[in-house]
């Protein structure tokens, strides 16, 4: 079963976080009809929401967007504090040659230049967001930039998916530790010398290492202790209303255009690919709660 730990030592002075995110980056890319380097991207975004959302409690919820000049043409993926985790990319179905064998070109795929966003929604009025220009497009560099000028939090950040000949999942992970208030340049360089020697996380993952496996390797010599342990599952949150909301959403102008039809309308989910029909009587039916014009959103639900 996937899952994520969170860390901390004593002083609170170093954080960590340690996910295996192999069944979630495979449901999702099956879902997505990704091409391997889409796979990979795809992989690690989710890992990195995944850390995200840890700290979050109750309803809330963390978006984050990864905007490059890349032919993916960027991702976005949700998750929530209690391991639910879902995510698309635009272009799923690019495909470029590798790095080398066995590497990816996901810094390619996704572009060096752009932006990464996160928005943090706790229930209030408006959620925060935080932004970082991209610096390499391979996203834990990415993400590590992000925290560095957005949150302004010294972070490392491994993340990796490991993608078969057959373009299944065969291992996706990650690990971030980050630096608080505090830390001593000794902790700081043991740290950088415990990450230097890492390896990759999907290969260690494909070998058998846990969650737990990881830290311990990214923590040695470091007084760190596990806070809490959280399963982490690919789960969409689209239903029929929701998809007959975003049709009302269009205005009685163009629902009754659709009602003309000989064909049913669809309404197909970006997350999950749930593609929900509405007879022409359905879309009919819909006209009453419409007005006029409608409110401008787009034709397919988000979940």
């Amino acid at each position: 079963m996937d899952h994520l730990l969170r860390a901390a030592d004593e002083a609170g002075t170093v954080r960590a976080f340690a996910a295996v995110t192999t069944d979630l980056a495979g449901e999702a890319a099956r879902r997505q009809h990704t091409f391997p380097v889409g796979t990979a991207a795809l992989g690690r975004a989710l890992t990195a929401a995944a850390f995200l959302g840890a700290n979050l409690k109750g309803e809330g919820s963390v978006t984050l967007r990864i905007m490059g000049d890349g032919p993916l043409g960027g991702l976005l993926v949700i998750a929530n504090g209690r391991g639910e985790v879902r995510g698309y990319v635009k272009n799923p179905g690019v495909n470029l040659p590798s790095v080398r064998p066995g590497k990816l070109d996901v810094g390619r795929a996704v572009g060096p230049h752009g932006s990464i966003s996160v928005a943090t929604d706790l229930g209030l009025k408006e959620p925060y967001t935080g932004g970082a220009p991209l610096i390499s497009g391979e996203i834990a560099e990415d993400l590590a930039n992000y925290f560095r000028v957005s949150e302004q939090t010294p972070s490392a950040v491994a993340l990796g998916v490991l993608v078969g000949t057959d373009g299944g999942v065969l291992a996706s992970g990650g690990l971030l530790v980050q630096l608080l208030p505090g830390t001593d340049e000794e902790m700081a360089a043991r740290l950088e010398g415990n990450l230097g020697k890492l390896g990759q996380v999907s290969r260690l993952i494909n070998a058998g290492s846990s969650a737990e496996d990881l830290l311990r390797a990214g923590l040695e010599g470091v007084d760190c202790r596990v806070l809490d342990r959280m399963e982490l599952r690919f789960r969409c949150h689209c239903d029929r209303d929701r998809a007959a909301d975003l049709l009302v959403s269009l205005g009685r102008e163009e629902l009754a255009e659709l009602a003309e039809s000989a064909e049913p309308t669809e309404m197909r989910c970006h997350f999950c690919n749930e593609v929900y029909r509405f007879t022409p009587e359905e879309v009919r039916s819909l006209m009453d709660k419409a007005v006029p014009g409608g409110d401008g959103r787009g034709p397919a639900p988000e979940g």
